[in-house]
């Protein structure tokens, strides 16, 4: 199953996340069940975004499933490269505090890191494949992640976004080695190479002819360009009700931008220049400055006109939907 040269494969973990809804009086009261996941969020938001998407991770047949499977059609997203077993779905208990989002995971023979063997299909098909999230790292998960990262490198555009969590520093850093393209946070990248600020780890992997995207949270983003040079923007300034799903919309954001500059394919990054570079950081920046407006999901709204950002010469972004 393939799309064509404009569709994304996104591989990795479909999951639900238990978010803590505030009571009254500011204390939590119940649990709101919300379908998550880093690279789920990062497929609905690819589709939402007008990139056609396919989404192989594993499916379990509880009830949560089901929510998780639903939230992939409604957006559009292919699910027909998913497995399916009949474990139950993993959880990750969202902990919202001043300092961002911490999790508590409930992982172990759930259905969800049980992904499907990409190694006989024909990955070709595809503009570029994604993978990160939790699935890099957690088998049996991350055997099939590495595996058709391998045979995505090959032939397409290979996308990785390392979120590390643990003593996974190592298969995160070769993911990033064979990658096309690298998005991490500033956080990543002084984990996966501490001793060194990110932004001349990021200048390193750029380097050896990748396009490097590098998140600052308030801070704006930069992005390396295999080229030579770098560019920055400012985020897009906005009252945040909440970060849940932020870096995974701006990730959205990215491909969504290269897929519409007819860049999201092999060699494609290679051609960006310092004012597209711009436009792509401009954009991801808006889309996920609307997620943490929101607060009531972890992907952008889709409108009745979809959504658009228009880029001002004055360095800024006007966001719609």
């Amino acid at each position: 199953m393939t799309g064509g040269p404009g569709t994304v494969l996104v591989l990795g973990e479909a999951l639900v996340d238990l978010v803590p809804v505030v009571g009254p009086e500011g204390a939590p009261g119940m649990w709101r069940a919300q379908p998550g996941g880093a690279p789920a969020n990062v497929a609905v938001g690819l589709a939402r975004l007008g990139t056609p998407t396919v989404f192989a991770g594993g499916l379990g047949d509880d009830g949560f499933a089901r929510i998780v499977e639903e939230w992939l059609g409604s957006a559009g997203v292919g699910t027909g490269l998913c497995a399916r077993s009949s474990a139950p779905t993993a959880l990750a208990v969202a902990d919202p505090g001043p300092d961002g989002n911490s999790y508590h995971f409930h992982l172990r023979d759930t259905a969800t890191f049980r992904l499907p063997d990409l190694t006989a299909q024909d990955l070709s098909g595809f503009g570029a494949v994604y993978v990160g999230g939790l699935a890099a790292v957690v088998e049996p998960a991350a055997g099939a992640v590495a595996a058709a990262a391998r045979a995505a490198a090959g032939h397409g555009l290979l996308v990785v976004d390392p979120n590390v969590r643990g003593d996974d520093a190592a298969v995160l850093r070769r993911l990033c080695a064979a990658a096309h393209v690298v998005k991490a946070s500033d956080e990543d990248l002084a984990r996966l190479w501490p001793g060194t600020e990110p932004e001349k780890s990021a200048r390193a992997l750029a380097d050896e002819g990748r396009l490097v995207v590098l998140t600052r949270g308030a801070l704006g983003a930069a992005a390396f360009l295999p080229s030579g040079g770098s560019v920055s923007v400012r985020a897009v300034p906005v009252e945040v009700v909440n970060t849940i799903g932020a870096g995974d919309s701006f990730m959205a954001g990215v491909l969504a931008w290269l897929g519409t500059a007819g860049l999201l394919r092999r060699g494609g990054p290679e051609g960006l220049g310092a004012q597209g570079a711009s436009r792509m950081l401009a954009y991801a920046a808006g889309v996920a400055a609307t997620v943490c407006a929101r607060g009531d999901g972890a992907v952008p709204a889709r409108g009745p006109r979809g959504f658009s950002i228009a880029w001002e010469a004055g360095g800024g972004a006007t966001v719609g939907s």
